[in-house]
C-alpha cells in the first residue's frame, strides 16, 4: 500500500517508559521494522467501508528505536475521530451537519466519548500541504529523504526540546511583526501541544504521500526532485526576516514556500 496521497503527519514519540505497563508490554512485542503506517492506513480505509467504534478497537502505535531506546507515538484513533467529529459539527449549523453524518455513525464515533475527549493525540495531520509552522520546528540537518518501495519520502526529526525552542522563536517573531492574531494563535497552539509531552520525546514530521507529489512537481519545474525542497530553509529565512524587521527577506522565504506547496495542492484538483 502506497502512502495516503494527500496526508502529512506531525508526531510526538514519547519514551516507552512513560506509558502504562500493559501498553509497554504490547508495544514491545511489535518489531521496530513493522510498517505501522501501512497498518494505520488499512484500518482507516476499513472504517470508511464498515462503521466500527474506534474506542472499542485495540489501538496501534508508531515506533522508533534510537540508541537502543524505544519511543512510541500511539495512533490515538478514538481521540482523533472524536476531535474530527467535533470540528466538523462546529463548522456548520446543526440542521445541516445531520445531512452529512448519519446518526448511527455519529453515535458510533461518540461511544465512550466521555473517556476520550480529554485525551491528547500524539499525531496531528494536514492534507495536501504542510503548515509553515511545522517547518519552524526543524533545521536542515533534521531532514531524512530518499526513496523506497512506496516512492519518494521525506521525514523531519528532532528532539522535543529543540522543537519547543524553535517554536517559541517563531511565535515571538510573528508577534513582534504582526501582533496577536490567527497566525500567532496557531503557533501558540502548536507550542502548547508540544509542551504536554515528556521532555525526552522525539518530534517527527512525515510528508507521507505528499513527498511523491512534491517530487513530481519539482521535476516538472526543472528541479532535481526532493533535493530541491528547501521548505525548512525558506521558513527559517522568513522568520529571520521578521525578527530583524526586514520585510523583503521575510517575503522572499514565504513566497518560495507558498509557491512550492501551492503546486502540490493543485494535484487535488486534477484527481
Amino acid at each position: 500500500m502506497r502512502p495516503t496521497p494527500y496526508v502529512a503527519s506531525l508526531r510526538v514519540y514519547e519514551p516507552i517508559t512513560v506509558f502504562i505497563k500493559s501498553d509497554q508490554l504490547r508495544w514491545n512485542q511489535i518489531p521496530v521494522t513493522t510498517p505501522t503506517g501501512k497498518d494505520e492506513q488499512s484500518r482507516a480505509l476499513r472504517r470508511v467501508i464498515v462503521t466500527e467504534p474506534p474506542a472499542l478497537k485495540l489501538d496501534g502505535a508508531h515506533i522508533l528505536e534510537i540508541d537502543e531506546e524505544k519511543y512510541i507515538a500511539p495512533w490515538s484513533t478514538a481521540a482523533r475521530c472524536w476531535a474530527a467529529l467535533d470540528d466538523f459539527k462546529s463548522s456548520m449549523p446543526f440542521t445541516i451537519s445531520n445531512f452529512f453524518l448519519p446518526k448511527e455513525i455519529e453515535n458510533a464515533l461518540s461511544l465512550n466519548s466521555e473517556s476520550i475527549e480529554d485525551k491528547v493525540s500524539h499525531i496531528i495531520t494536514a492534507t495536501w500541504s504542510i503548515p509553515p509552522r511545522w517547518f519552524s520546528l526543524f533545521e536542515p540537518s533534521d531532514r531524512i529523504r530518499g526513496t523506497n518501495d512506496d516512492g519518494a519520502y521525506t521525514i523531519l526529526r528532532t528532539s522535543i526540546s529543540n522543537a519547543k525552542q524553535r517554536c517559541l522563536f517563531a511565535h515571538q517573531a510573528v508577534v513582534n511583526a504582526f501582533g496577536n492574531g490567527p497566525i500567532e494563535q496557531e503557533i501558540a497552539d502548536l507550542l502548547e501541544w508540544l509542551s504536554i509531552f515528556d521532555s525526552n520525546s522525539i518530534v517527527e514530521c512525515d510528508y507521507g504521500g505528499l513527498a511523491i507529489y512534491l517530487e513530481k512537481s519539482l521535476i516538472e519545474n526543472g528541479q532535481p526532485g526532493l533535493n530541491a525542497d528547501t521548505s525548512i530553509e525558506d521558513v527559517a529565512r522568513s522568520l529571520a526576516g521578521l525578527a530583524a524587521g526586514d520585510g523583503a527577506l521575510a517575503g522572499q522565504g514565504y513566497e518560495r514556500l507558498v509557491t512550492r506547496w501551492r503546486r502540490v495542492a493543485a494535484f487535488e484538483q486534477a484527481m
